[in-house]
């Protein structure tokens, strides 16, 4: 287990979905869900969620997955308002593929709803019960994030997000904790025994789920980048070099847009990407969010 410092060294988590109408997801998570745009490199877009989480929308045809590829992953909504959000979400027409109930096998609130690509968005409350208890001590240390005023959304106002969890799906658990703990030095907070939630950032979780009983089934392609932000890069890098982790793409500086990044595969194939985004004015905001 790495030590405090370490974990720390992740400064943000960062999803990737991926889209042939790029403009609806843009409509869907700015206007509709609220969440601030940060970032925009015209095939990518990408927008804050919580303290430190982030989610990127691109151009599928300028990403690094094909179109046709599963969309194996679900990114949860960590809420208070659990029940404001159904009622809102529904009021704007948004497809709901699970009915907002209290979860039989663990001690949370929540629903399932549709993103304009289908990717699966799971909104919850996770219950006072000591399986959470850990995992509500860290969100006891964050502030929800709310829409910004001066920003154009249907979003109530009263609406916050605490956290995002990143739901990956798995034929071996052990062995993907055993992935994330060694090499990450991630905390497990909650074990709801099928799935188990690990910290990664301040308000960033990664949920490792049996495919067998999640939302989701195995698939060996996923059109899911998993990313993790940070200012030691390099560190990183080595670190993971030294550890065997298998690296897709090496570390560079890239030449369209001022990100150093290296991409990487867990055991079940999903992409682990580093991110550092360099001084330029493009960066501003992300960076400004991210000090």
């Amino acid at each position: 287990m790495e030590s405090k410092s370490e974990i720390l060294s992740i400064q943000a988590n960062l999803v990737f979905f991926y889209y042939s109408d790029l403009e609806d997801a843009e409509r869907f998570y700015g206007d509709i869900l609220g969440l601030e745009k940060v970032l925009d490199y015209g095939f990518a877009k990408i927008y804050r969620i919580s303290q430190s989480t982030f989610i990127g929308l691109v151009d599928e045809t300028k990403g690094m997955h094909d179109p046709s590829e599963p969309k194996t992953v679900t990114l949860s909504f960590v809420t208070q308002e659990i029940d404001q959000w159904h009622q809102y979400l529904k009021s704007q027409g948004i497809e709901i593929r699970n009915p907002l109930k209290d979860a039989s096998r663990h001690p949370t609130r929540g629903f399932v709803a549709y993103d304009p690509a289908g990717y699966f968005l799971e909104f919850e409350r996770f219950l006072e019960h000591p399986q959470n208890t850990l995992l509500l001590e860290q969100l006891g240390e964050t502030q929800p994030v709310y829409p910004d005023p001066k920003q154009k959304t249907s979003r109530p106002d009263n609406l916050g997000i605490i956290a995002n969890i990143v739901w990956l799906y798995y034929k071996d658990i052990p062995e993907a904790q055993a992935f994330y703990e060694d090499n990450f030095g991630s905390k497990l907070l909650v074990d709801q025994g099928f799935a188990k939630v690990y910290s990664s950032s301040p308000s960033g979780f990664i949920g490792l789920v049996d495919e067998s009983q999640g939302l989701h089934r195995f698939t060996p392609k996923k059109a899911v980048n998993v990313a993790f932000l940070t200012d030691r890069i390099d560190e990183w890098y080595t670190r993971l070099q030294v550890k065997g982790v298998k690296i897709k793409n090496t570390l560079e500086e890239l030449e369209s847009i001022p990100v150093k990044a290296f991409v990487t595969l867990d055991p079940a194939g999903y992409f682990i990407e580093f991110d550092q985004f360099l001084e330029s004015p493009k960066n501003q905001r992300i960076r400004e969010l991210l000090r």
